[in-house]
């Protein structure tokens, strides 16, 4: 699990079959560094991957078919791609962010960036299947980044986020252009309410389907949201 504050970037090369070598490339590096482990969790845009060999530098990785088909990871030439870091969330430490999973949606494209007097609007188009857990107000990660979603359009299924300047200039969101990709991941708390509600391929209960008048604070209480 993981915050979606990002820690480091770095720079991702393909090593043969679906294995990458990720490698830090900023000072505050040592966050992931420092005692990073074999068979540890990292964010790599919002990817979980698990570190298979530590370097000096960096770490290497294998990523599923599965992830590939769904990620960026699988998507045009990552030798000179910058990629967002961030290590697996420790018990105790802060939450500054959201809930992230790493487990990636799927992946949109960046609409445009405008630069405001107080931070930069980013407009990213989504998924049918990511568009669903987009709300104004609510929480989303984008490469990874905890970001919170100011204007949501259904009818052409894009949303819009702002950027304050710290985080674009600590991330790859600085290196983005326009029809650039990016992977997506909705708030983790959406996906549980609507299984909860029956909304999802399976329902809780052994099958058996929940309806909104059972959604009562004990019910609540009982699967851990009170």
């Amino acid at each position: 699990m993981f915050t979606g504050l990002i820690q480091s970037l770095g720079t991702i090369k393909p090593l043969g079959g679906d294995s990458f070598r990720i490698t830090c490339i900023r000072n505050s590096s040592e966050l992931i560094m420092q005692d990073l482990a074999y068979g540890d969790s990292v964010a790599v845009d919002g990817v979980c991957l698990t570190v298979e060999e530590v370097l000096k530098d960096g770490f290497i990785a294998t990523a599923s078919p599965e992830t590939l088909r769904r990620t960026t990871l699988g998507v045009g030439d990552p030798e000179t791609k910058y990629v967002n870091l961030e290590a697996s969330l420790r018990v105790g430490s802060k939450v500054g962010g959201h809930f992230v999973m790493g487990h990636v949606d799927g992946i949109g494209k960046m609409v445009s960036a405008q630069q405001t007097a107080t931070s930069w609007e980013m407009t990213f188009t989504a998924s049918d299947a990511i568009a669903r857990y987009i709300v104004p107000k609510g929480s989303i990660a984008v490469n990874g980044i905890s970001l919170t979603v100011a204007e949501y359009d259904g009818d052409l299924c894009q949303f819009q986020v702002a950027v304050i300047p710290l985080t674009y200039a600590e991330t790859n969101l600085r290196y983005l252009l326009p029809g650039g990709w990016v992977n997506l991941e909705g708030d983790i708390l959406g996906k549980y309410v609507e299984k909860f509600l029956g909304g999802g391929n399976q329902n809780l209960n052994n099958s058996k389907e929940i309806s909104e008048d059972k959604i009562t604070p004990s019910f609540l209480l009982e699967h851990g949201y009170l």
